[in-house]
């Protein structure tokens, strides 16, 4: 397939770009070139299905090629991911040019489906999930690394797939499927390859990691002091975690491994012990609490933020304050919010006291209005304090800028040469805003 163009595009969580790194280091590896979207033989979008928002954005997206494809009869569009397994076959149907829909399970099948989308004009090539409990070609070889990556210098590690936990309000078990970790030894490897690979920081990445290794008698803190102690690394940090499963044990690697960074995404979701029994989380708010409480004593400089949805359906005025008063008094460093949006198939889509949409939404404005007042607060309060800083990237506006995360994941921007992608700075922080820091190079 030499000669073949293609291009990627991600909507959605670290999994996807990761699923779509290791796409497109397969496809370049077999010959194929990465080019802009307008010139590409086929376009690969790879969508979240989480919120109805995510999955609007990727439809539009798909009506747009109608008039190339009319034009010239390409790009071919192969539409992977969640998005896929719930709205593929719709897809199909609607629009003649998506000639590939293909499951987060058929991850490993990929490159050979897309080649032959590519081969052969009339073909359309359906790889969906007919049973969630099963695998079909999900890995590619050992040395299929990601290579070819959205960023050189951090990686993600997909350390376990699917999900058992079922929330009333999530559609995860039902388009990634069941819960499953990957081998130790397959994990070792990749992160090994990667840091050979000049990989700076390594992201472990599951819908719940804590629930890593019960499958194989194993734990995620095992895994995650071993990972955290291989040589050439320097950082670490994991994504997401459930509070049911965040146990001692997970902190203690945390507080005595230096390479795995001070930060932690630790999903409450509702401040309400009865909105939360209604979504089926397994803990109480009072639990929540005990954990963040422990973490903090244990890890300096903590770095925490949480996912939460407001508007669940039967959420009352009491419900929603007791969300605000969550984060008054645990004051997260950032939150990513959500209006409770109904996922067909998942028990709270049917289920009473939908509130209306015009109220889920004033209620995420009030709550997020609050949670941005924090969040400045927070960062105010590092002004002048000088913070290591991996930089990874030119800001995203700006002549001469650079962006880094610090260890505790904020961002940071400021001046600098390209010289320093990928390298260890010291910077002072200058100036604060809601979303990012703003410093100056510390001399050494």
């Amino acid at each position: 397939m030499a000669g073949k163009t293609f291009c990627v595009k991600v909507y959605g969580c670290q999994m996807n770009v990761y699923d779509a790194d290791r796409v497109r280091t397969v496809l370049c590896s077999r010959g194929w070139e990465e080019v802009p979207e307008n010139d590409a033989d086929v376009v690969m979008i790879t969508g979240c299905s989480v919120r109805a928002k995510a999955e609007q954005k990727v439809w539009s997206e798909l009506g747009l090629y109608e008039p190339s494809w009319l034009k010239q009869q390409k790009p071919v569009v192969a539409l992977t991911g969640c998005i896929a397994q719930r709205l593929g076959e719709r897809a199909l149907n609607r629009f003649p040019y998506v000639r590939l829909v293909a499951g987060p399970r058929h991850i490993g099948l990929l490159p050979d489906a897309i080649e032959q989308a590519a081969s052969h004009p009339k073909s359309r090539i359906n790889l969906l999930d007919t049973d969630p409990k099963e695998f079909h070609g999900l890995d590619f070889d050992s040395d299929s690394i990601t290579i070819k990556r959205e960023n050189r210098y951090k990686a993600y590690v997909t350390i376990a797939h699917g999900c058992d936990n079922f929330c009333t309000y999530c559609i995860v078990p039902y388009v990634r499927g069941r819960f499953i970790s990957r081998k130790p030894e397959d994990i070792f490897a990749e992160c090994e390859m990667l840091i050979q690979d000049g990989v700076k920081e390594i992201t472990l990445l599951g819908q719940n990691v804590n629930s890593y290794g019960k499958d194989l008698g194993l734990s995620f803190s095992w895994l995650l002091r071993k990972v955290a102690r291989m040589d050439g690394i320097k950082r670490v940090r994991f994504v997401t975690s459930l509070p049911q499963d965040f146990t001692e044990d997970i902190v203690d690697v945390m507080s005595e491994e230096d390479t795995v960074c001070p930060s932690l995404n630790l999903p409450i979701q509702s401040g309400s012990n009865h909105v939360l029994k209604m979504m089926n989380r397994k803990y109480t708010r009072e639990e929540y609490m005990q954990k963040i409480q422990l973490v903090r004593e244990r890890v300096p400089g903590l770095g925490l933020t949480t996912d939460l949805i407001v508007g669940f359906p039967g959420e009352t005025e009491e419900d929603y304050n007791d969300s605000l008063s969550a984060l008054q008094k645990i004051r997260f460093d950032l939150v990513h919010s959500a209006a409770y949006s109904e996922r067909d198939g998942t028990p709270a889509a049917t289920m009473a006291g939908a509130l209306p949409v015009e109220l889920r939404l004033e209620r995420l404005t009030r709550l997020n209005d609050l949670q941005d007042a924090i969040t400045l607060g927070i960062n105010q309060e590092l002004t002048d304090k000088v913070f290591e800083v991996l930089v990874d990237g030119d800001a995203p506006k700006g002549k001469g800028l650079l962006q880094g995360r610090t260890g505790s994941d904020k961002v940071v921007i400021f001046e600098g040469s390209k010289r320093l992608l990928g390298e260890f700075v010291k910077v002072r922080i200058t100036q604060a805003e809601a979303w990012c820091l703003h410093g100056e190079l510390v001399k050494e």
